[in-house]
């Protein structure tokens, strides 16, 4: 192996080893731009709500009970379930969540088949009344390929839960290989190393 086929094999181990750049960064909504009661429908670009309210802190949040996670606005399911449409298939949707009654997000595709659902850790999650061992501002997520809607499911009648910094992705995001990898790569390097040397002393 000559010296520049080794030099090639040790710049592939490195970039192996290197971390990757995503191409997409997650969007995060927080509602600050948003006042207190707006119904929040299609103000932010590639996203629809239904049933969604805006709730500031210190005029109609009880923040005592429903802490936001960032500043000071969220939004409530004003009415009934809350429904987040995306004109792009998304591969992650989730958010930080205070709940008077069980929550669940529930994840479907475009022809409406359900991909799947999460639930909250517990049955209520309030700053001041939740259930033992619970925290403020619960995140919930789902994940996987084409999720066209999410629906966000408390009481039937709505006024139970609160959403913060809502977040979505359209790239699934690939967990680093495993170490093993790059261990191969480094083996072949070590090879191509000795038998350049073995090359070197014939």
């Amino acid at each position: 192996m000559s010296r520049m086929s080794l030099r090639l094999v040790a710049l592939v181990v490195i970039l192996a080893a290197a971390p990757h750049a995503a191409n997409a960064v997650p969007i995060t909504i927080d509602f600050e731009s948003l006042s207190d009661g707006d119904a929040v429908t299609n103000q932010f670009f590639g996203v629809t709500f239904s049933n969604a309210t805006v709730l500031t802190a210190g005029v109609s949040l009880n923040e005592f009970e429903f802490p936001p996670l960032s500043g000071s606005n969220v939004v409530f399911d004003g009415g009934g379930p809350v429904r987040i449409d995306f004109t792009t298939a998304m591969a992650l949707v989730g958010g930080y969540f205070n709940y008077a009654v069980p929550l669940t997000l529930s994840a479907f595709d475009s022809s409406n088949a359900l991909l799947g659902s999460v639930s909250s850790a517990f049955n209520a999650n309030l700053a001041l009344s939740g259930e033992a061992g619970s925290s403020p501002n619960e995140w919930l997520a789902f994940s996987g390929v084409g999720i066209a809607y999410v629906i966000l499911s408390g009481a039937v009648s709505g006024g139970s839960f609160t959403l913060d910094n809502l977040t979505y992705d359209n790239e699934v995001k690939v967990a680093p290989e495993p170490a093993t990898l790059t261990l191969l790569l480094l083996g072949s390097a070590v090879l191509g190393y000795r038998r350049l040397r073995g090359e070197t002393n014939l």
